[in-house]
């Protein structure tokens, strides 16, 4: 299928040891500093920061004809095995990601091969099945739950199949409002090329500058409009995919009654049955119109009962955030107001965008009221908009400065939505006291629905032994909670390899053994992504 535009440039490089383009990195604002000895006491000095070229990785696994047979497929120049290469693939931005690549000593896949085309793809699964060789597919390098750890999975070699250079627009409907996207073109690449029609996806994760079309697919993500546009998976009508046994196009009709529906197997399969090389999704004009109002909260119990009361009225913003007291306090710190930062107080930002803005306003704003609310004007929620792609560059800092910062989150019902956001504040309090850490919890509501709502954690610690093994025994704890209190174990993160162990819980013994048994039919050598979703054991 031929592109209907051209690549719109975009920088896809990003910072090897941390998050997004390195000249955005910043300090940590004076009063956010002035805030944190109070909330976690005495900070270690951490550890500085390993040079790239100090990094120490073990030799490629790949022979010189397994790299042959590659570069057969995707042409020389595609196909790298040079140590930068192949650390810039080593994993994705978790906390423990970027906490690894300060070390000197790291894993790593043996080679980056990057194709351009769904038959470059096939090329490289044929490759991969013939020699035994495990692949690794890549997008932004966003995920956050170990999807890209380079596991072999008892392969002799992992390569990192990097997807960006399946990018553009390969076809646009606009009578029938259906876009086809190639998987590796990034957010804001499908955003400019839909644009130039006057049509946008407005699909917005916080990963948006890196991620691709490909990994909202494959991790089920959820963007920050989802109360006016949805999420990712309810956008796709229809999507290409390249698995060892085999080629599959799915999605003939907006609605089938033709069988279980199949395109959801691959949605939030993260690359475990086949690599997504297109995906169709539902596009529509880009909105004219755009109002912020923030609102003022004396609780956070008070900000849940009116995003519930907006939620299962219908028709409201496009945008509905709820921060509760302590994430208010440290967004206010951020811009200095750190009296403010001090009192109590949850608070809510929404956007709206599209037709009949002052009725939906209107009648949101009398939810809202009637909980509690108090409108606080539009400055608060302009100015999330123009930040809300830049919370990862505040983590870096925070490392930087010795202080742990990671995230998590889950969704349950609205009647059960405080008992599970303290059961897992409590899991993570309490799990970093028993390593001796002061912690602060954070917590907000970032994507609502008729029936319940997403809880989306950010933890601060002063960690003074190995973060790393102290995050996995807290993170064990806070998983168990969720689960235990009824939540998921993923909204929109996905599985990866760091949640595989608890989807069982969720899903039953029984809906483990149908996706491992999609595993075997469709690529029954288990080269792909080896262990991530269903643990390496019940693949076999």
């Amino acid at each position: 299928m031929s592109r209907v535009d051209g690549r719109i440039d975009a920088d896809p490089t990003m910072r090897w040891n941390g998050w997004g383009d390195p000249s955005r990195a910043k300090g940590l604002p004076l009063a956010v500093r002035t805030l944190l000895p109070l909330l976690l006491g005495r900070i270690r000095r951490p550890e500085p920061p390993v040079a790239l070229d100090a990094v120490q990785l073990a030799p490629s696994a790949l022979t010189a004809d397994d790299l042959a047979a590659f570069r057969a497929a995707v042409g020389p120049q595609h196909v790298d095995d040079s140590a930068e290469s192949r650390i810039r693939h080593a994993g994705g931005r978790s906390t423990p990601d970027l906490l690894r690549r300060r070390q000197v000593e790291q894993a790593a896949p043996d080679a980056v091969v990057r194709p351009s085309t769904h038959d470059e793809v096939r090329a490289c699964l044929d490759v991969a099945v013939d020699r035994g060789i495990a692949l690794i597919p890549f997008g932004g390098g966003t995920s956050v739950v170990g999807a890209l750890d380079p596991e072999r999975g008892g392969h002799r070699a992992v390569v990192s199949l990097d997807l960006r250079r399946l990018d553009g627009l390969l076809s646009l409907d606009e009578i029938s409002g259906e876009a086809v996207l190639a998987a590796g073109t990034s957010g804001p690449e499908a955003e400019a090329l839909l644009a130039a029609h006057g049509l946008e996806l407005g699909h917005f994760p916080q990963s948006f500058s890196y991620a691709t079309i490909g990994g909202f697919a494959a991790a089920r993500s959820s963007g920050q409009n989802s109360a006016g546009n949805g999420r990712f998976d309810a956008m796709v009508t229809g999507i290409r995919v390249a698995t060892p046994t085999g080629d599959i196009e799915l999605g003939r009709a907006p609605g089938s009654a033709a069988g279980p529906d199949l395109v959801r197997i691959f949605l939030g399969s993260e690359g475990i049955f086949g690599i997504i090389t297109e995906v169709r999704v539902r596009v529509h004009p880009i909105p004219r119109g755009r109002v912020f109002e923030s609102w003022t909260f004396p609780d956070f119990s008070a900000g849940v009962e009116g995003l519930r009361r907006v939620a299962q009225h219908g028709d409201g913003p496009t945008v509905i955030r709820l921060s509760d007291e302590a994430e208010t306090a440290v967004s206010l710190a951020q811009i200095g107001r750190i009296g403010k930062a001090l009192a109590k107080g949850a608070s809510v930002v929404t956007v709206y965008e599209g037709e009949r803005i002052a009725e939906r306003r209107a009648r949101v704003s009398a939810h809202l009221a009637s909980a509690g609310g108090s409108s606080a004007g539009e400055g608060a929620a302009e100015d999330w908009l123009e930040g809300r792609f830049d919370g990862p560059y505040l983590r870096d800092s925070l490392l930087d400065a010795g202080v742990f910062c990671e995230t998590l989150e889950t969704a349950t019902t609205w009647s059960n939505l405080h008992a599970l956001r303290s059961a897992v504040a409590d899991a993570l309090t309490r799990g970093f006291a028993e390593a001796g850490a002061k912690s602060y919890v954070m917590c907000h509501v970032s994507h609502v629905y008729p029936t319940g709502a997403s809880l989306y954690f950010t933890v601060l610690a002063g960690i003074r032994s190995d973060p790393l093994t102290v995050w996995g025994a807290v993170k064990a704890g806070a998983n168990d909670a969720i689960l235990a209190a009824g939540g998921t174990i993923s909204h929109h993160h996905a599985v990866g390899r760091d949640h595989a162990p608890w989807l069982a819980e969720e899903i039953g013994d029984t809906g483990v053994r149908i996706l491992a048994a999609i595993k075997r039919e469709l690529d029954p050598a288990g080269i792909l992504n080896p262990g991530a979703v269903i643990p390496l054991e019940r693949t076999r």
